[in-house]
């Protein structure tokens, strides 16, 4: 997620916020760690920045490398609801309004597909600068009770929207991340103990073939003493 206010300042005097989506535990393959990568990139270029964690593995990574967090937000992660979204959205605004976070950004993960997850830092500002034809008849909008009160209702939820979708992406994921990292342990200790019982065979036929050597010296050994 992406807004910000205060264009007069310069970017090196911005409040930035990153409100970062990790996983409570790990076992989940690359999922943790991309997104702690990611936001650890943009924490070292602005140094001027709040940190907002979701997340019991976020939270112990960056009090572990002494990164201070503004709040942790508890029991998120796991069960995501609009509720708790529009908590987060509405502490986060109350902020932003108050002019102590100047750009807002929201570090999560999406799904592309089933086996294909990307980490993600948006809520980008839409592009309302679109070309619309000449010969297309337009109106004038009206928005009552004035298009200040109608904006002031509709921003706040589609932030809170948008951090629930982010909220049950990254649930969506750390699922699906977990799952294709068991499978592949499950396939790698497949393939392990495939390989140790190829190992475990020849070490027994090896052995087998020691002994019968070993007896067939003997009985040749024996059958020397007899013609002497």
């Amino acid at each position: 997620i992406y807004f910000k206010t205060n264009e007069d300042k310069l970017p090196e005097d911005r409040k930035v916020g990153y409100i970062v989506i990790t996983a409570d535990k790990g076992l989940a393959g690359s999922y943790n760690h991309n997104i702690l990568k990611m936001a650890e990139e943009h924490l070292k270029n602005h140094p001027n920045h709040s940190l907002f964690v979701l997340g019991e593995l976020g939270r112990h990574y960056f009090e572990q490398r002494g990164i201070e967090i503004e709040k942790q937000f508890h029991y998120t992660v796991q069960n995501p609801t609009l509720n708790r979204a529009r908590n987060i959205a509405e502490e986060i605004l109350e902020l932003y309004l108050h002019n102590e976070l100047d750009e807002v950004y929201i570090i999560y993960t999406s799904m592309i597909n089933a086996i294909q997850e990307e980490t993600q830092m948006s809520l980008k500002k839409a592009d309302f600068t679109v070309q619309i034809p000449i010969d297309i008849p337009r109106e004038e909008l009206a928005l009552k009770p004035s298009p200040e009160a109608v904006m002031d209702r509709i921003v706040p939820n589609y932030v809170v929207g948008f951090v629930y979708g982010a909220l049950v992406e990254s649930f969506s994921c750390e699922q699906n991340a977990r799952m294709m990292a068991m499978e592949g342990a499950t396939n790698s200790a497949k393939q392990m103990l495939k390989e140790l019982d190829i190992e475990y065979n020849r070490a027994r036929q090896a052995a087998i073939t020691q002994e019968i050597t070993e007896v067939i010296a003997g009985a040749k050994s024996q059958k020397k003493k007899r013609k002497k």
